[in-house]
């Protein structure tokens, strides 16, 4: 067996207790995969804790977690290696409970094929439908239908045909069609690596005949092509420059020409260097070493292709979206979005709608709730070089990560690129911007001041503004309320409204500055990602967080506008500090207390802070 053609990734899912883990175990004793120990422990390990009576419970082969064996279930997922006589195999054991859907989509990413499990006294179920849909969208296209525990339905044909009828109608709306139905009993082993005498009715392959036939076409993303993502600048000593990557897609020699992307640039390939020493040709799924016959610009995240057919770069898409977190998506909050080893913020807005599992009915939706499948407009803060999922999952499939708790929020596969967005271009202007700022003998920044209503921003804003105004300093204060009177008046306070909110404030701060002022914001801004999102549109050093550090129980004691009041009395929704949480800066450049400092002192501090001013 020689390279990836002999390889099948795969996995089995399906609904809670229909089975999975009990059939990877019996593919894995069948296939004679177990040494001695392993049995030895098997019979230990189900005299112990075994549900199966006196037989093996061969579900503890793959169920590894002592949580997963107490309650009898699949959480996490679970990698298995096996080989028969014709092929290698790794199968992923994914969970049946809708709450870890994420660790589905985790095993179903890099699969080729998938076994979707359904237990022959329950039918279709919601699972069945959600994993189904799940593997369609992650680019399965080879499924097979293990009707499992056809022992406890002494056999039936009937409910064997019952059940691959319904599948297949639902199969059908999706756009499966290769689909290979299978009668088993993982307990008894029929139809798993021998055919059963109990099911003479069914003349089809066992479970690893089927899973040996299935076709995995790597030689159709050799003749795709060419891609590679970078990972890894190579310089192990200043004669020797390289890019380090798996081959995505397509076939590379020496000689051929290349494109940078999202550069543009352009160069040749000078030499093909592997763990194995030079190459005269690299293909898709192999990891090497890319040499260049110029000197340019290419750095992890860049993407080296043909330069006959390169692959696209654009700062918004239209995507599919997994919401895999307990907090709903945040719309135009700032995310992370990673693909591949492109790291970039993002944005997202509100859905296009979200997708009913049972019906494929497609329904309206204001944001995404956990396990939530859902279509949506990502806007990027720069350019991605990527390609639609449907094409190449490595340059269209992505994660979305939340900036605050790095958690995972997301998984999602792009459709295509906004074209609209290319219509638009920067106009470039005569006077710079280093040259508005030396005409007004500054240098610009944002001072974003951030605390709980009642800290005291506004008024130490306005006193800071007041003695830089003394020392001919041009600037302007953006106050909270007074904007949303304007520019943000169609906005509440729901946490997407905020977020919004302060993305505007930001656009609008990070104008005032290209024009060479110094501008003062005070605003809430009760979420870190919303500020973080600003600092990362200025330059370095021109953002200066200023955290209003004044104690909840302060603020509400001075509540000048009576908000907390009306908060308290349940009159006033989304509160930040009572009903609405508020982020308190981890590191900002400036601190002031309130309680322990008048307000000049703290605008003397913050004066001195800041200086000098040029």
């Amino acid at each position: 067996m020689t390279g990836q053609s002999s390889l099948l990734r795969f996995i089995t899912c399906g609904s809670v207790d229909d089975g999975k883990s009990t059939l990877i175990g019996r593919l894995l004793y069948d296939s004679k995969a177990l040494h001695t120990d392993q049995l030895d422990a098997l019979d230990a390990d189900s005299r112990r804790v075994g549900t199966q009576g006196e037989k093996p419970d061969f579900a503890l082969l793959v169920d590894g977690l002592s949580a997963e064996r107490e309650q009898g279930i699949t959480i996490d997922v679970a990698y298995r290696f096996f080989a028969t006589e014709n092929r290698k195999f790794i199968v992923a054991d994914c969970p049946g409970h809708e709450q870890y859907t994420r660790n589905m989509v985790t095993g179903a990413s890099t699969a080729d094929a998938a076994v979707i499990l359904i237990d022959a006294r329950k039918g279709v179920l919601r699972q069945t439908r959600r994993h189904s849909f799940l593997c369609h969208l992650l680019g399965i296209e080879d499924v097979i239908l293990a009707v499992t525990k056809m022992d406890l339905v002494d056999w039936s044909q009937r409910a064997f045909d019952d059940i691959v009828g319904a599948y297949q109608e639902f199969a059908s709306t999706l756009g499966l069609k290769r689909v290979t139905a299978i009668p088993v009993s993982g307990i008894e082993g029929d139809n798993i690596a021998q055919q059963s005498t109990s099911m003479d009715w069914f003349r089809g392959p066992t479970l690893i005949e089927a899973l040996e036939g299935i076709e995995v076409n790597t030689s159709r993303l050799a003749q795709q092509p060419f891609r590679m993502p970078v990972q890894l600048v190579n310089r192990p000593n200043l004669d020797f420059r390289g890019f380090s990557g798996l081959i995505a897609r397509g076939t590379v020699e020496p000689g051929d020409a290349v494109r940078i992307l999202p550069s543009g640039r352009e160069s040749g390939i000078a030499r093909i260097e592997s763990f194995d020493g030079p190459l005269a040709r690299a293909q898709a799924g192999q990891s090497v070493t890319l040499v260049l016959t110029d000197e340019i610009d290419c750095s992890r995240g860049d993407v080296i292709a043909t330069a006959a057919a390169p692959p696209q770069a654009a700062d918004q898409f239209e995507a599919t979206l997994v919401w895999l977190d307990d907090a709903p998506l945040q719309v135009n909050r700032s995310y992370l979005l990673k693909l591949g080893a492109q790291s970039v913020p993002v944005s997202v807005r509100q859905p296009k709608h979200r997708v009913d599992i049972n019906t494929l009915d497609q329904m309206a939706a204001k944001t995404l709730e956990l396990n939530e499948i859902g279509v949506a407009e990502i806007h990027a803060d720069r350019r991605i070089v990527f390609e639609p999922y449907a094409e190449n999952r490595a340059l269209g499939g992505f994660i979305l990560i939340d900036r605050h708790t790095n958690a995972t929020v997301a998984a999602g596969m792009l459709h295509f690129a906004l074209r609209r967005a290319q219509n638009v271009h920067w106009q470039p202007t005569d006077i710079t911007r280093a040259e508005r700022a030396q005409m007004k003998n500054q240098t610009p920044r944002i001072l974003w001041f951030t605390g709980l209503s009642g800290s005291g921003k506004s008024t130490i804003a306005n006193a800071v503004e007041m003695r830089l105004a003394l020392m001919n300093r041009h600037t302007f204060l953006l106050d909270g309320d007074n904007i949303r009177h304007g520019l943000n008046r169609d906005l509440g306070f729901t946490e997407a409204d905020r977020a919004e909110n302060i993305r505007r404030i930001g656009e609008v701060a990070k104008l005032m500055a290209d024009a060479g002022l110094i501008v003062l914001t005070a605003f809430i801004s009760p979420f870190r990602a919303e500020r973080d999102m600003v600092r990362a549109m200025l330059p370095e050093g021109e953002f200066i967080e200023i955290h209003v550090d004044t104690p909840l129980e302060v603020a509400e004691a001075r509540d000048v506008k009576g908000l907390y009041q009306k908060a308290r009395a349940g009159k006033l929704k989304n509160f930040t500090g009572i009903d609405s949480p508020y982020e308190p800066p981890l590191d900002p450049e400036i601190s002031v207390n309130t309680v322990e400092m008048s307000v000049d002192e703290a605008a003397e501090h913050i004066i001195r802070a800041i200086l000098p001013l040029k």
